[in-house]
């Protein structure tokens, strides 16, 4: 029911989870571990499941934050929690607060947990496409540097996400990624219909976290779109014409 990388298990006195769709209470197309208040479920249920997720992670359900996600590089210091209702528009986060659980909502977007082991500062974000080549990674490191953190120390798990498998683009998707860096050209292969490519989401952020100057970072060996009973998928429910699909919570904390 939770996934952890080692890159993160290596930061002392940090809890991290990438849970996958397994363990809650919710039901039918959202079943189990639906964790999004914006998914159309019931939100009963959807605050029952983050109350299960925060029991395994070790800590109160009140203790965890999400945001208002809109696939853009907005990135929040977080002090204090707030209730869902009043949650920011942000698809990044930071805090040096410890207890205060960051988590980040995704059905074949890229979950980033990261942390910074000496200032002991903690950050997440929510990487779909149009975040990624916007620049929500490089929002949360900078959200990170403002509260004492060093990009050269800060060390990075990216969760499960579509693989390049299952991401298939159009012919118009690689060419202004490409032309704005000619190393991104590797993060897209042929596939089999013509003039369309597979894009591997994980290794493009990564190459950008890179970029800036992160040393340790780890992607999880997993395809969201390619698990259903694993993981949720936005793909996947358009592809089988379901009307809706569940949100995969993902969450660092310091332990405190």
């Amino acid at each position: 029911m939770m996934i952890r990388l080692a890159a993160l298990d290596e930061c002392p006195a940090v809890r991290h989870a990438f849970f996958t769709r397994q363990g809650g209470v919710s039901e039918g197309l959202y079943a189990s571990l639906n964790c999004g208040y914006g998914s159309g479920d019931h939100p009963e249920r959807v605050a029952q499941n983050r109350m299960i997720a925060m029991q395994m992670l070790g800590f109160a359900g009140d203790r965890l934050v999400t945001c208002r996600q809109v696939h853009g590089t907005t990135a929040v210091v977080a002090e204090t929690p707030w209730p869902p209702e009043t949650a920011p528009a942000a698809d990044a986060m930071a805090t040096s607060q410890p207890g205060l659980v960051l988590g980040v909502l995704a059905a074949d977007c890229a979950p980033l947990l990261l942390c910074d082991p000496v200032a002991r500062v903690v950050g997440a974000a929510h990487a779909g496409w149009r975040g990624a080549v916007a620049g929500v990674a490089e929002a949360a490191v900078a959200a990170m540097e403002q509260l004492g953190a060093e990009r050269r120390r800060i060390q990075v798990g990216i969760g499960p996400c579509i693989g390049p498998a299952s991401y298939e683009v159009g012919a118009e998707f690689p060419r202004p990624i490409v032309s704005r860096d000619p190393e991104t050209e590797k993060y897209f292969a042929v596939a089999d219909r013509t003039r369309h490519f597979l894009f591997d989401l994980a290794g493009y952020i990564g190459h950008r976290l890179g970029r800036l100057g992160v040393p340790v970072i780890e992607h999880a060996t997993h395809d969201t779109a390619a698990e259903p009973d694993r993981f949720f998928s936005y793909r996947r429910a358009r592809r089988r014409g379901e009307p809706a699909f569940g949100l995969g919570l993902s969450a660092i904390v310091i332990d405190g």
